[in-house]
């Protein structure tokens, strides 16, 4: 490929938050001239739907490096008073047992904000022109010719471009039409989900913290928080013994839950987690599902993933939202260092296909070592014991000792990306050297 004029097509396979947020970093960041970028979308509504959804200081600092300051407000997303990300507390005696810390974190703008979902992408949605975005295109499949790209919808419609971006989420019809061999694994866990006003909660029950709160129980854990817009959720992830392929045939996502099995469920946990479920109104069920890490991310030299797509950890320590923008803004940083430290300004292949590289390199090791953690998690399974006092004091031990999660909620996807650069200049220029010993 080979463009000296007329624009490069960039289609983007899902407009959720992963394919806005790389919308946008290709507009703003990667600095391409005369992009033309179309997002194709399964629903046929954009609407303020879904669960909550939180961001770490990664993501709220991407958020801003993409201009997406709205997003920052105190109005839109819930930060907790005191400062403090995640307070873990013993499910039955109510005591907190460990806590989360940000560390180098001075703009409180970027500490541990919780939205509901809907929010956050209509804060996105601001910056992305609305008539660049197809919605009622569910994929079949996508594929790459000697020309370009395409993605195939239900309803019988073709989209055409340059380059594919597969923003598709967990279960990515792009990413199956490359590695059709790629499983999901049912994690053992359901979320019982539910967001609703916050005044049903405020002034009814007494010595409700202003924090968000997670309790740890020896098999299921509830979490709790205020977010965004006087918003309020509650959500219960408990085990289920079910196999992947009976989970995938008896439950939907976001399917309708039953919410006396909610408090049926957590009937026995301590008082304040028993109010919280009296108010909650319903609850939807989410079945956590997570995957291997991918051989690799390109494809066909044209072709790349990002959030979910890219790497399915089930939403583990609540960092899904925070990698898909660290993704979409090393995506655009990786376009604009290749094609600034370009001779000519040409749009060749060969430059596309450097620029997705040097992303991947970038994301994938960080990625990755996040999924062997969660597949280590999910492969641990809790040993019998003889007294509760033994199953109690495993839970403490288990809660006082968490991962570390540091690298993962603080991490500096720019710094990562300048990292990636070094480490290949110096390997290239290390080729060069060899190269010339050898004709000498």
């Amino acid at each position: 490929m080979s463009r000296n004029s007329g624009k490069l097509r960039v289609i983007i396979a899902g407009a959720g938050i992963a394919g806005l947020a790389t919308a946008i970093s290709l507009a703003r960041v990667s600095t391409l001239p005369d992009l033309d970028i179309q997002l194709y979308e399964q629903a046929s509504e954009l609407l303020e739907i879904g669960a909550s959804i939180a961001l770490s200081p990664n993501g709220m600092r991407t958020l801003e490096k993409l201009g997406v300051t709205n997003a920052l407000s105190d109005e839109v997303g819930f930060r907790g008073p005191s400062g403090i990300p995640q307070i873990f507390r013993h499910w039955k005696t109510d005591q907190v047992i460990s806590v989360d810390t940000h560390t180098n974190v001075p703009d409180p703008r970027h500490h541990t904000t919780r939205f509901h979902r809907g929010h956050l992408h209509s804060a996105l949605l601001e910056h992305v022109p609305r008539q660049s975005i197809h919605l009622g295109k569910k994929i079949i499949n996508a594929e790459i010719t000697d020309n370009g790209v395409s993605l195939h919808f239900e309803d019988g419609t073709k989209a055409y471009g340059d380059i594919l971006i597969g923003a598709d989420g967990i279960k990515s019809r792009v990413r199956q039409s490359f590695v059709p061999e790629y499983k999901l694994r049912f994690s053992g866990k359901i979320f019982m989900r539910s967001t609703f006003d916050a005044s049903l909660v405020e002034d009814k029950i007494p010595d409700l913290p202003a924090d968000s709160l997670h309790w740890w129980g020896p098999n299921d854990n509830f979490f709790a928080s205020r977010l965004g817009k006087g918003q309020f959720t509650t959500v219960g992830a408990y085990s289920d013994p079910r196999t992947t392929d009976e989970l995938e045939k008896s439950v939907d996502w976001d399917q309708k839950g039953d919410v006396q099995f909610l408090r049926e469920r957590y009937k026995d946990w301590n008082p304040l987690i028993k109010a919280l479920i009296e108010v909650t109104p319903y609850t939807n069920l989410y079945p956590n599902f997570a995957g291997d890490a991918l051989p690799k991310w390109v494809f066909g030299s044209r072709v790349t993933l990002v959030g979910d797509a890219a790497h399915a950890h089930g939403g583990a320590f609540a960092a899904g939202g925070s990698l898909a923008l660290d993704d979409a803004l090393a995506l655009g940083l990786a376009f604009k260092h290749v094609f600034q430290v370009s001779a000519t300004n040409v749009l060749s292949l060969d430059r596309v296909k450097e620029s997705l590289y040097l992303y991947t390199e970038t994301r994938k090791p960080h990625t990755d070592k996040l999924l062997r953690i969660v597949h280590t998690q999910i492969g641990t399974k809790t040993s019998g014991f003889t007294t509760a006092e033994e199953e109690d004091a495993k839970l403490v031990a288990r809660m006082k000792n968490r991962p570390d999660t540091e690298w993962l909620s603080e991490h500096d996807v720019e710094a990562a990306l300048t990292a990636t650069i070094k480490r290949e200049e110096s390997r290239a220029s290390i080729e060069e050297t060899v190269q010339l010993e050898s004709k000498l």
